[in-house]
């Protein structure tokens, strides 16, 4: 049988190397996308040479593709088995005063730069007639905040629910090739996206309305966090949607099932008046 393969962008940290280590236990072939060249050599180290460290920026098109054949090339006709789009960041802040900046890098990296590993990796999943093996399967990394936004991580939540959009939308022209797509939805995860919320400086709204909000925010990203999941737990449900008959549309990963499941079934207008309230962002708050 021909050995199991996959592409993971973003493996450096958190849910990619996790899912990396994972699978790489498996036995499966694990390519593993890096922006650094430190990066790549610790991967190296750290997992053994089951695991094949690639330079892929996913806002870099040419390294993208150079990933690509990279990867093809040590494949020879075999198919890839999978593809992981899990690369991506959180970008916070209000909206009025948001730098527009940032809500572009935050959809240049976690919705363009999706598209981009697709176009260079499904090829190899079997959108190119003529090699061998059984076609692959994309696994996409979205979150729950595909389903729910929260406010003052409205940019975050706009780049998941697009990437729900991308899912379905590509799960349905590549049906052509019998390449399945499917979603993971991840709660909060103890990965380093959190700590990165640290990076953040509150200050730069200092003189808006959302100074209060944006603090208690960053507060309560912190602390759930690192009480979140162990990102294995992720990669647990990345291997089932690779390896499943039938594998599920989205799998929500996350300790608060039962928060998630209230923010579905309640009227809209009742979860803004309680998310609002939790974040002083309702206006007798602000005046009192």
């Amino acid at each position: 049988m021909t050995q199991q393969s996959v592409m993971i962008t973003g493996a450096s940290t958190g849910i990619g190397f996790a899912t990396a280590e994972y699978l790489a236990a498996k036995g499966w072939r694990v390519f593993a996308g890096v922006r650094k060249q430190a990066d790549a050599d610790r991967l190296a180290d750290a997992l053994g040479e089951i695991v094949t460290p690639v330079l892929c920026d996913v806002t870099d098109g040419d390294q993208v593709n150079a990933a690509g054949e990279a990867v093809r090339a040590a494949l020879g006709d075999d198919n890839l088995t999978g593809l992981v789009n899990n690369a991506g960041v959180a970008v916070a802040g209000p909206l009025l005063h948001l730098p527009v900046e940032d809500m572009q890098a935050q959809l240049e990296i976690n919705v363009t730069g999706q598209l981009r590993a697709t176009q260079a990796f499904a090829p190899l999943l079997g959108a190119e007639r003529g090699r061998g093996g059984a076609p692959g399967r994309i696994v996409n990394i979205s979150s729950v905040a595909g389903f729910n936004a929260m406010p003052l991580v409205t940019p975050y939540a706009c780049s998941k629910f697009a990437m729900e959009a991308f899912t379905q939308g590509l799960r349905r022209e590549l049906m052509l090739y019998g390449i399945d797509v499917i979603a993971i939805n991840p709660g909060p995860i103890a990965t380093p996206i959190w700590d990165k919320a640290e990076e953040l400086d509150p200050e730069q709204y200092a003189h808006t309305d959302y100074d209060g909000p944006i603090r208690k925010l960053l507060g309560y990203m912190l602390e759930r966090g690192r009480k979140g999941l162990p990102p294995v737990k992720v990669a647990e449900a990345v291997y089932a949607g690779l390896t499943d008959a039938k594998p599920r549309l989205n799998t929500v990963i996350t300790p608060d099932r039962f928060q998630q499941w209230l923010l579905s079934v309640l009227p809209a207008r009742m979860t803004d008046k309680m998310i609002t309230k939790q974040l002083n962002l309702t206006a007798d708050q602000q005046s009192s």
